[in-house]
């Protein structure tokens, strides 16, 4: 299935690069109009997650209501979202059209030979082995990057084969190679650079989320109904919820897990990371601001 969708993304991404001939400027451009296409189950997620904001309080009033009896506070809950316009399951599917985008576009920038340039399994097999014979590094994940940066080298062999050519990518973008993997190029600074912005955009955009919460954690009171006498009062909450707790802990985890994985990606892969991090910060901030509660 991913390998599917990373041969349709392939098409795409193959095209921009036509246009604009640079790897780096095609993977950009790219990122953005994969964000445009996803932009209305963007607004309809942070629109849901408005709406269940807002019946917090009815909700806590029906699992106390029906607390003994599990069934029919389920009933009541869905009749709630149904009052209120709210598919409860949204959430979830907008969690595996990510992981189905992710994935995609991983297999998509690990093998552009494949997906993007559509050279046949065969020939890319064939040219891992004459790099093999004659020495030369190949890795195990990433091997089509490793043909890319060979470029010169295997058209020496294969003067008359029609696919060589596409073998040449131009992975050269603001004086970066997207070919290089950080940890096979240690004492070369330049590798740094877009995996530390990846980085720095990660805790961001983990943090501006955590932060958000905390301010609408602040701005409501929780309402805390009194179903015996009716009465209604009000009270701060003293305690950080679990949900609070898992975000902190996750803006710290989060940016040290991406060190590992931006040193072993390509920077073309890191690229598409950092620019969807920067895309998703946007997003964000403008969606809090335009949709209301």
């Amino acid at each position: 299935m991913f390998q599917f969708f990373a041969n349709t993304f392939g098409y795409l991404l193959q095209l921009l690069y036509m246009v604009v001939k640079n790897y780096g400027l095609a993977i950009i451009l790219f990122t953005v109009l994969i964000k445009l296409i996803l932009l209305p189950l963007s607004i309809k997620q942070q629109k849901t997650m408005k709406k269940s904001s807002k019946i917090q309080d009815k909700m806590k009033v029906l699992q106390f209501k029906y607390k003994d009896d599990q069934e029919k506070m389920n009933q009541e809950m869905m009749n709630l979202y149904k009052e209120e316009n709210i598919n409860p399951f949204s959430g979830c599917l907008t969690g595996i059209i990510q992981i189905i985008l992710l994935l995609s576009i991983f297999y998509l920038v690990r093998s552009p030979l494949t997906f993007m340039q559509k050279i046949p399994t065969e020939n890319i097999n064939t040219y891992i082995e004459q790099l093999k014979q004659e020495e030369k590094p190949v890795s195990n994940v990433y091997p089509e990057i490793d043909l890319i940066r060979e470029y010169e080298l295997l058209k020496e062999k294969n003067p008359e084969d029609e696919n060589i050519d596409k073998i040449k990518i131009e992975m050269n973008f603001l004086g970066l190679d997207l070919s290089k993997i950080p940890q096979q190029n240690m004492s070369d600074y330049t590798v740094y650079i877009i995996p530390i912005l990846y980085i720095l955009s990660t805790f961001i955009s983990i943090r501006l989320t955590t932060s958000m919460q905390e301010k609408q954690k602040e701005e409501k009171e929780e309402k805390v109904i009194d179903l015996n006498t009716g009465k209604e009062e009000l009270k701060e909450e003293n305690e950080m919820d679990t949900v609070m707790q898992t975000n902190k802990m996750m803006s710290w985890m989060m940016p040290l897990m991406s060190i590992s994985i931006a040193l072993v990606a390509p920077l073309g892969l890191a690229l598409y990371w950092l620019i969807n991090n920067v895309l998703m910060i946007l997003e964000r901030l403008i969606l809090n601001k335009v949709i209301k509660d």
